[in-house]
């Protein structure tokens, strides 16, 4: 049976019964939410992109696909955080949470990218 696709979902859009297993893929925690509003279930602070890369993206330094790359060769260290995700996808519904206000190039589209292509 293939895994399921992550879902994708902003920490301050209201959570959903859809959204399955809630798993905040940020370094840092979303500012004034709190814990209880946010009704995450998991937070992997290991699977989100290396302070380095993440301030280097957000200054408008680099391209989203250059972000991307650098992203995917920083998650190849990532095993045991993959693997917590890839066993929680094949027990149901995955949303991937991020705090980021581009909702199309954030760290939790691209790992969703990543899971989905089977790296």
């Amino acid at each position: 049976m293939p895994r399921a696709r992550p879902l994708v979902k902003r920490v301050y859009e209201k959570p959903e019964p859809s959204d399955g297993f809630r798993v905040l893929v940020d370094r840092l925690w979303p500012r004034g939410l709190t814990k209880a509003k946010a009704r995450i279930d998991l937070w992997l602070k290991d699977i989100a992109p290396s302070d380095e890369l993440r301030k280097w993206f957000h200054q408008g330094s680099g391209s989203w696909p250059e972000f991307r790359k650098r992203y995917f060769h920083e998650l190849k260290d990532r095993g045991e955080a993959l693997t917590i995700l890839r066993a929680r996808l094949e027990q149901g519904p995955v949303t991937l949470v991020y705090s980021a206000k581009n909702e199309e190039q954030n760290n939790a589209t691209a790992l969703a990218e990543y899971l989905s292509a089977g790296k």
